[in-house]
């Protein structure tokens, strides 16, 4: 899987430098498939508001990963760590057959590692995050943005929409209590909502 990778950097750091060439060392002695963007802060007004003269900042997948500096192996750390993410939200959500019980046990706590992300597992009962923005509108396009991903996976979480944050909390009512879909859910909305919100802030 190829992971988008972008930079943003201004001209003249020498720390930016730095991060740039630990990244693509760590493309050559882990062999990770990135493709690189770089973007100077300096040629955009808004990104310059936004990052002032905390350069770099470097996003994976449109979301954040490191600021200031990071070394070849912690990169490479990172990435393997979002893998079985990824690997989940590639999945598509499966509706409850008869006879389904909810995860418990090792096999929840198995699922709970590979979705990461900052997600909470609830009283084994349901899962819970909270996003955060710099302002309204931008977590209401998150909110709507969730609201797709649900929509095109038939399963829907609760969410909750206040200025600057988002609260969304899954769990599968038909077994009052949680499914592997609903762990697929959670990696959709880290993966593809991630992007749509990267340069407003995103954060978990």
């Amino acid at each position: 899987m190829n992971h988008e990778v972008t930079f943003y950097t201004r001209a003249d750091c020498p720390l930016c430098d730095a991060a740039e060439a630990a990244v693509r060392a760590a493309i050559v002695l882990h062999h990770l498939p990135l493709t690189i963007t770089l973007v100077d802060i300096d040629d955009d007004p808004a990104l310059r508001r936004k990052f002032t003269d905390d350069v770099p900042v470097i996003y994976v997948d449109g979301q954040e990963a490191f600021r200031h500096r990071v070394s070849a192996d912690d990169f490479a750390a990172w990435i393997r760590k979002q893998e079985p993410q990824r690997a989940l939200a590639d999945e598509k959500c499966v509706p409850c057959t008869g006879g389904a019980s909810a995860l418990k046990g090792e096999e929840l706590a198995a699922l709970s590692a590979s979705l990461g992300g900052g997600w909470r597992v609830v009283e084994e009962h349901h899962l819970e995050k909270e996003f955060t923005f710099p302002d309204f509108a931008k977590a209401l396009a998150f909110t709507n943005r969730v609201g797709a991903i649900a929509e095109t996976e038939g399963h829907h979480p609760d969410i909750y929409l206040a200025w600057g944050k988002v609260r969304v909390t899954i769990w599968t009512h038909k077994v009052d209590g949680l499914t592997r879909a609903d762990f697929v859910l959670a990696a959709k909305i880290d993966v593809a909502g991630a992007g749509s919100v990267a340069v407003a802030g995103f954060r978990s």
